[in-house]
């Protein structure tokens, strides 16, 4: 785990261990406190994603909540990049992340169910078997969190960026990257691949959780790791709601 690694010959994981027993558990990270913070920002998207959900289905038209979704989407990137970069703010950062990502969801989920009646409980439901079925695999041992392993997802994170960000930025000057978009076999494959990845980021953020827990880290970084597990929920959940759409085109 990057957030432990050091050249340093004193910080190596064996010192973290042999210093446990010393370490004051009221004021470290525990994986019941990051679920108990993953419960409240799941509660918090869940409130602002139901608002902007009922704005969009009173409208019927984008007008009608064109600024929930645009300054949610902005907000949520900066608040997130904030967070990122220092971590001591996400007990206050986080719940912010939330609530303007639930603003986003609700909205583009409310775009697809009017178009795709149905879609979104499915994505729903995806997303919580994929959440729940990727903490079996690493709770008993299916799947290993090896270097060479989280070198491979975090690669593949990477990649997918790069090409989501080439498509945004080319669509502005008319040459966006042709069929990642589209409903045809290529299209599909894609998304697969897409959400198989992130389902894949699901399983780092469990053992970031874990193994910071079991270090000793700040109790903060309950709330870090809660923020970590939202992100890429969110991100699983908009693949998938990506994916259903385009079979429902087939």
């Amino acid at each position: 785990m990057a957030l432990f690694k050091s050249s340093n010959p004193a910080l190596r994981s064996s010192t973290f261990e042999k210093q446990s027993s010393f370490i004051d558990t009221s004021n470290s990270m525990t994986v019941e406190g990051t679920v108990g913070k993953i419960a409240i920002l799941s509660l918090l998207v869940f409130c602002t994603a139901i608002f902007s959900w009922n704005q969009f289905m009173e409208a019927e038209s984008f007008e009608g909540f064109r600024g929930y979704l645009i300054g949610g989407s902005i907000g949520g990137l900066v608040t997130a990049l904030i967070v990122i970069f220092n971590p001591k703010s996400s007990p206050y950062l986080a719940p912010l992340y939330a609530l303007l990502e639930g603003l986003v969801l609700g909205a583009l989920s409310a775009m697809f169910e009017y178009s795709y009646p149905g879609i979104a409980m499915q994505a729903i439901l995806l997303t919580f078997g994929v959440l729940f079925g990727m903490l079996f695999a690493f709770r008993s041992g299916l799947i290993k969190v090896t270097q060479q392993f989280r070198s491979m997802v975090i690669s593949a994170t990477f990649g997918i960026a790069i090409i989501y960000l080439i498509s945004f930025v080319g669509s502005f000057f008319g040459f966006p990257i042709p069929m990642i978009h589209e409903a045809s076999t290529f299209g599909i494959i894609f998304s697969l691949v897409v959400v198989a990845i992130a389902a894949l980021n699901l399983v780092l953020d469990f053992d970031f959780i874990e193994k910071s827990a079991e270090r000793g880290a700040p109790k903060y970084m309950e709330w870090y790791g809660a923020f970590g597990l939202m992100v890429t929920l969110i991100w699983l959940y908009l693949e998938i709601l990506r994916l259903l759409s385009k079979l429902r085109e087939r």
